[in-house]
């Protein structure tokens, strides 16, 4: 099962704070510099440069009509030149709309340079439709507004351009995955955070677990954060659906390591969520009903200054589980069901600060009566209740100071809530947390950057279990709860976690890039301080043409305990943070400008992890201290075509190991989280007049586990007790395989837009085991096997 931790991080996502508008006539000359100092500034800025145009698409639904249209468009660019994304700020019409898009992704430029540094950047593009005219030009360029004094010094400035910043990663690897690309993977529904599930370095969770393990780590070792939030579920119940839709967000990053100091408490991955900006210029939505859940969303202005967006989702999964369950003999008082919401409302306070007010939350609910208890174990019978929810509050302000300094703030307010019950056993936790954060980043130089800033959390505690002793990090043990004596405890109080971190970005040489940076954290629980050195290093051979990057990294990582490993009566206040080493070395090679490589080595070693052991001593039978050691390590690939065109898709291929031991004596034996193959191989196809076309494949390494070799009476609890084999994790559940299929339409109509699609998962049907279990007296085992073959069919209104 899933634990709430008392471990929540504010942190916002972090940009250059250069802010320049480049602007000149593209019918007007060039001109020479203002000034001899201002031509040999290294700090000149030099907009993109447009290398290959695209001639958009004429939609067949208004070909008839000999209609003409220009659509407006923003652009946002990386520091290679390549569009990362695209937006419509003047609309000529749905169709046209669709049509201009496409085409603006296979657009080529030259990057914006600041001196002689490529950086990102954003512009307004628009693309004329005239069937009229014999041979139109397919492009225009927005008229600009009179160029400001900087733009004089440029003699090729050919458009606007506003130098954003951020986008080139500060790490040694980010992964950042397109809006389309993230809606249309078959096998996932359309779900943004399940997404993630199909990049390297992720292994592929059991059963209907919705954790993510990333490099070989533990499950709570790696966190998501919502807009700058860290909250405690990633996925409702199944794993089937994400706790936010994929139509509010604007972007998923995902860092599988050696990450910055600006994320802290965690040993293994981060993935960072940024929320869409709702639109200023019309009023927007959709509805949408498939065979997992229904949602809503509305968006659009309520002035010239302030936006705002709604949205809701309710999972259908109660309607038809609920017979399917009681018709296999289970008694069902609540399916499983699932709701989760969001409000936000964002306003430009000067031209320099926007306020958001953020509010979001999720809650999930099942309840079964069980017609008879378990075979092995007679205490687990009664009812079966599982609560999880949790909500945010969430105030931010940025604030560009200058062109050289942007400071970010914000406050987060939440409460988690978790209840677990079988019977008369239960367990009970209860969250209210405070993180506030602030960040301010400043340009010091054309090569040199700086940011850093506060991090805290603060919050209070609530937890009351009725259970026999039990490892919470394992899910329990292998003997039966009947029989054992039950523990009745109860805890409440205050926690405190201050951080500071502070990162440069060195820029010494042209397309290098070294990023030092070092994170202190306090954890009040464990009384400690902790000290966090990490260094990235991404460095472009041939910035100009075709990318070839090399990149590495090196970090100390540590992560506190879970509180219950800490808080008296459940654990040990003796009990430290658990401490992780990152290796990473690798590179990048752009084969074409959609086609590009990826090849990373990975090396993580553990150390002083919490490890548990029986006691008579502890109120709560379990004793916990900081003797484990682990380590994993491995290779992954990705052969990735980005989406520009008809298609997109990508290959990625992940060989680990991942070991742990209880001591400096022991021998390491394998993880049970480890997969020594994942390989997922994905393509999605517009075939045109709306058809899109995909499909996915996975295959995934069995998970190691223990088998049961038999079973020995237990006299006093009337039971069974199992034998394990020795030695542990020798044996390997079935490899994990599935082809999934998704067919998406769509309609375009003047004002809104219709679509639907097919999503079929695990389409050849095969039965993939997913536990082992066992009969009373463990002489008989069969396999659990996972969900068949599913067809999911949606519809979906989108204006």
């Amino acid at each position: 099962m899933r634990h709430l931790r008392l471990t929540t991080l504010a942190c916002a996502s972090l940009l250059l704070p250069s802010s320049l508008a480049l602007a000149q006539d593209p019918a007007a000359p060039a001109q020479e510099p203002a000034s001899a100092d201002a031509a040999a500034s290294p700090d000149r800025p030099t907009p993109p440069r447009l290398l290959e145009s695209v001639e958009p698409v004429y939609p067949e639904s208004r070909r008839a009509s000999g209609q003409s249209a220009h659509v407006a468009l923003a652009l946002t660019l990386d520091d290679t030149g390549t569009v990362t994304d695209a937006s419509v700020t003047e609309s000529g019409g749905a169709d046209f709309d669709a049509a201009a898009l496409e085409a603006a992704r296979r657009l080529r430029f030259a990057p914006a340079r600041l001196g002689e540094r490529a950086v990102p950047a954003r512009i307004p593009f628009r693309f004329d439709f005239q069937l009229a005219t014999p041979a139109p030009a397919p492009v225009a360029v927005v008229p600009p507004a009179p160029p400001p004094p900087v733009a004089a010094a440029s003699a090729d400035a050919t458009l606007d351009v506003e130098v954003a910043g951020d986008r080139p990663p500060r790490e040694p690897t980010k992964r950042v995955l397109s809006n389309e690309e993230i809606t249309k993977i078959p096998g996932t529904n359309g779900d943004a955070l399940r997404s993630v599930q199909n990049l390297p370095g992720v292994a592929r969770t059991p059963g209907f677990d919705g954790s993510l393990i990333v490099r070989g780590s533990s499950p709570r070792d790696s966190s998501v954060f919502i807009d700058g939030t860290e909250v405690p579920l990633v996925y409702h119940f199944g794993g089937l659906s994400s706790v936010v839709p994929s139509e509010t967000l604007e972007r998923i990053d995902f860092y599988p390591g050696n990450f910055g100091p600006e994320y802290g408490r965690l040993s293994g991955g981060v993935v960072d969520v940024g929320m869409k900006a709702p639109d200023q210029d019309h009023i927007g939505g959709l509805l949408q009903f498939d065979l997992i859940d229904g949602r809503l969303l509305v968006h659009g202005p309520l002035g010239d200054k302030t936006r705002f967006m709604l949205g809701g989702r309710r999972s259908w999964v109660d309607l038809w589980l609920g017979p399917v369950l009681r018709s296999g003999g289970v008694n069902v008082s609540t399916a499983p069901v699932y709701y989760d919401a969001q409000a936000l409302i964002e306003h430009d306070l000067t031209d320099d600060t926007t306020l958001r007010l953020f509010v979001f939350g999720s809650d999930d609910r099942l309840k079964l009566l069980l017609a008879s208890p378990d075979s092995t174990d007679p205490a687990l019978g009664g009812d079966l209740l599982l609560h999880t929810g949790f909500s945010r509050v969430q105030v931010s302000a940025d604030t560009r100071l200058n062109e050289q300094v942007r400071w970010r703030n914000m406050v987060s307010i939440g409460h988690d809530v978790e209840q677990v019950g079988v019977g008369n056993l239960y367990t009970n936790t209860r969250l209210n947390a405070l993180n506030l954060r602030s960040d301010l980043r400043a340009q010091l130089a054309s090569s040199v950057a700086l940011n850093g800033g506060l991090d805290i959390q603060t919050g209070t505690y609530d937890v009351a279990w009725r259970v026999p002793p039990f490892d919470i990090d394992s899910g329990g043990d292998s003997e039966p709860v009947f029989g054992r004596p039950v523990t009745e405890l109860k805890a409440d109080g205050t926690w405190l976690r201050p951080a500071a971190y502070v990162q440069a970005e060195l820029t010494p040489i042209q397309g290098l890039k070294l990023l030092p940076g070092v994170r202190g954290d306090y954890v009040h629980d464990a009384t400690e301080w902790t000290f966090d050195p990490r260094l990235g290093v991404r460095y472009d051979m041939y910035p100009t043409s075709l990318r070839t990057t090399l990149k590495g990294g090196i970090g100390v990582f540590h992560k506190p305990p879970e509180p219950y490993e800490t808080i008296r009566p459940f654990g040990n206040p003796e009990v430290r943070s658990e401490r992780a080493l990152h290796y990473s070395l690798g590179f990048e090679q752009e084969l074409s400008r959609p086609l590009e490589v990826s090849v990373e080595g990975f090396y993580k070693d553990l150390g002083k992890l919490v490890e548990s052991a029986p006691s008579s001593t502890s109120e709560s039978g379990i004793d916990y201290a900081n003797v484990g050691h682990g380590r994993s390590y491995g290779a992954e690939f990705l052969v990735r075509y980005k989406p520009e065109g008809r298609f997109f898709g990508w290959v990625a291929y992940t060989l680990s190991r991942s070991e742990r031991k209880d001591s400096a004596t022991d021998a390491y034996k394998l993880f049970d989280s480890d997969q020594t193959h994942i390989l997922t191989a994905l393509g999605s196809y517009k075939v045109g007049r709306g058809w899109q076309l995909g499909a996915r494949f996975r295959y995934v390494t069995g998970s190691p586990y223990t088998p049961y070799v038999g079973g020995v009476v237990d006299h006093d609890a009337g039971v069974y007790s199992p034998l394990e084999q020795e030695p542990q994790f020798k044996s390997r559940l079935p490899a994990f395989s599935q082809l999934d299929l998704r067919v998406d339409k769509t309609w375009d109509f003047q004002s809104w837009k219709l679509s639907t699609y097919l999503d079929v998962q695990n389409v050849y049907n095969r039965r993939n085991t997913e536990d082992i279990s066992y009969n009373y007296d463990f002489s008989q085992h069969k396999q659990a096997q996972g969900l068949p073959i599913l067809p999911v069919i949606g519809i979906r209104g989108e204006l």
